[in-house]
């Protein structure tokens, strides 16, 4: 069938190529919706058994053969179809139009059912904002935010950096620059790294100021810092129609270097209390779609890692769950499967890897029911420990200077290439990873890290859950940032005589947000407030091993860096050292809250 251009409401028609199986039908529908290219490769589009990733015909022809059919459509504004790319903001009512005019066609039998991995994630929760007629099945994987604001464009405040250099690739590839070599080649000549150390930018004196549309809807990002309406609209804003959302059974995926556990996660509790249809929920151990592997960063997660180990090919475990969906067929697939990272070797493989492990398991419900609450204080020794510090111990303070951020040394991003990889690697300054400088001396060595630490585990200790940590914190400025990790300290070893800071998970938060992030307030200067940042993982940390937890107030380049001047956001011009404090007494407490399950 040639591709036919859709009409949306507002008449922008939209590329759609639509693939029959053999017969005469009519059929359940399988749509994906992406900015990607509905006939391009996609890159994770295979299985171990698969190792060749389809394209969109072969995708179509798979589905044909399960008796499906195929709808492939171009996002708006992207490669064949109409209208102007602004990122997200049209994918509810342009995928509620198209599934509106799947429900009229002669081929249809009316069952629709959604796939797609991060963007293609996005439109999918788009949709389903909207309670489109028809609407069985969705599988969610990595992306559909739950609140783009708290996790995916932001994260507490703070913007997300990979909005940025996504913005910039996706310009080159944009249906402007192909028609236009002179545009693409003035994309092409900027260089991403330089601007990255220049930033922050000011609009029209970007990398993107050759294609204002991508600039603009960038800044709108960057400069909406505030959570207002801007950030309660569908396509961005889930958690806001989870009450209404469509009723379609829904598989939610994500991983631990991935930005989506936080939106995975919130989908599959707010839709599941909503009572909304039939959800599952499941976390690797991996980056970004990347699910048939093992090594992520300089860590490898053992044989069971892919999920091919207990779902086969993932077409396959997809087309299962349509198929119950659609025509009642049994799913025995548990609520929630996650992976457990920990119970490697701890030494190096030959490929020159972490052994840090790993291993898959089920539960009935996320969080998992059974784990407890185990608070650790943290002290001005730089303990961390069950005892609450003493009364009048002294707080803890250092100089945060933006022009001399923590650099980025992994974690759970995506699409910052080609500035910086996500995946778990020992927290040490490398020539790898951006910002870093000689000596490259451990993280911790720095003077505005503040690296908490357990005394060597006596027994095993299995943490899965969400992971709270409970700061009082002041700054003697009008603003400024605090940053959270969760490292599992290996010990010293043959293979790794210093030791190994294996990264888990981080987070962070702008001060200004910290009590309502509605109505952002500036700071007193030594104004206590109390912060809570929280983190996901599942790991556990070996006997020997060492919980730390690193305090700071930058993460460059995964976030931007705040100037902690209190300007308005995205209008940045100058910069000032910051003096932060945490506090670590009994009258003034800060923990770390970790759910703790039985072995």
């Amino acid at each position: 069938m040639p591709t036919q251009m859709v009409a949306m409401r507002d008449g922008v028609r939209l590329a759609t190529d639509v693939t029959l199986p053999e017969g005469s039908g009519p059929w359940p529908v399988v749509l994906e919706r992406t900015p990607y290219g509905r006939a391009a490769t996609r890159r994770t589009e295979f299985s171990l058994a698969n190792p060749t990733p389809r394209d969109g015909a072969a995708l179509a022809v798979a589905l044909n053969a399960r008796g499906y059919a195929a709808v492939l459509q171009d996002c708006r504004g992207r490669y064949g179809s109409e209208g102007r790319f602004v990122k997200y903001l049209a994918d509810g009512a342009d995928g509620a139009d198209t599934c509106a005019w799947i429900a009229e066609q002669p081929w249809s039998n009316g069952q629709i059912c959604t796939l797609g991995l991060s963007y293609g994630a996005h439109t999918q929760a788009a949709l389903g904002c909207l309670d489109p007629p028809g609407l069985m099945a969705q599988v969610l994987d990595c992306g559909g935010f739950n609140d783009a604001w708290a996790s995916g464009a932001r994260q507490g405040g703070a913007f997300e950096l990979r909005q940025a250099t996504w913005a910039f690739r996706e310009a080159i590839h944009s249906p402007e620059a192909e028609a236009d070599p002179v545009l693409r080649a003035a994309l092409e000549a900027e260089d991403i790294h330089a601007w990255f150390a220049a930033l922050p930018w000011q609009r029209h004196q970007s990398p993107l100021r050759h294609h204002p549309d991508y600039e603009a809807y960038l800044f709108d990002q960057i400069r909406h810092g505030a959570r207002d309406a801007f950030w309660k609209q569908a396509g961005i804003w889930t958690e806001g129609f989870h009450h209404r959302y469509s009723r379609a059974d829904c598989v939610h995926m994500s991983s631990w270097f991935d930005p989506y556990v936080p939106t995975a996660t919130g989908n599959y509790r707010g839709l599941h209390a909503a009572g909304r249809g039939r959800q599952r929920l499941i976390l690797g151990p991996w980056t970004h779609g990347n699910r048939s592997a093992r090594v992520f960063g300089d860590v490898d997660f053992g044989p069971e890692a892919p999920i091919d180990t207990w779902a086969g090919d993932w077409l396959e475990y997809r087309l299962r769950h349509f198929d119950a969906a659609t025509r009642g067929l049994a799913n025995p697939e548990p609520a929630v499967r996650l992976f457990v990272m920990g119970g490697g070797s701890g030494r190096r493989t030959e490929a020159g890897h972490l052994d840090h492990g790993g291993r898959w398991m089920s539960a009935a419900d996320w969080p998992v029911p059974g784990a407890s609450s185990v608070a650790w204080h943290l002290h001005n020794d730089m303990r961390l420990d069950a005892a609450r510090p003493p009364e009048g111990a002294a707080p803890i303070s250092y100089g945060f200077d933006p022009a001399d951020p923590v650099p980025t040394i992994g974690g759970n991003f995506s699409s910052l290439d080609p500035i910086a990889v996500a995946g778990s690697f020992d927290q040490v300054a490398d020539a790898r990873f951006f910002g870093c400088r000689p000596p490259f001396l451990p993280l911790a060595a720095r003077p505005d890290v503040l690296a908490f630490e357990t005394a060597p585990l006596a027994a095993p200790l299995q943490v899965v859950g969400p992971v709270a940590v409970e700061l009082l914190v002041a700054t003697d400025g009008p603003d400024t940032d605090f940053t959270a990790k969760l490292v599992d300290l290996h010990p010293p070893s043959a293979d790794y005589p210093r030791g190994y800071a294996m990264l888990l998970a981080d987070t962070i938060l702008r001060l200004r947000y910290a009590e309502d992030p509605g109505e952002p307030r500036l700071r007193r200067p030594g104004e206590v407030v109390r912060i809570r940042l929280l983190l996901n993982i599942a790991n556990l940390f070996a006997a020997g091993h060492r919980v730390r937890l690193d305090v700071s107030s930058s993460n460059f380049p995964k976030f931007d860096v705040n100037p902690n001047t209190g300007e308005r956001e995205g209008a940045s011009r100058r910069r000032r050292v910051a003096v932060n404090t945490v506090f670590a007494e009994a009258a003034r407490p800060s923990r770390v809250v970790l759910p703790v399950l039985p072995l």
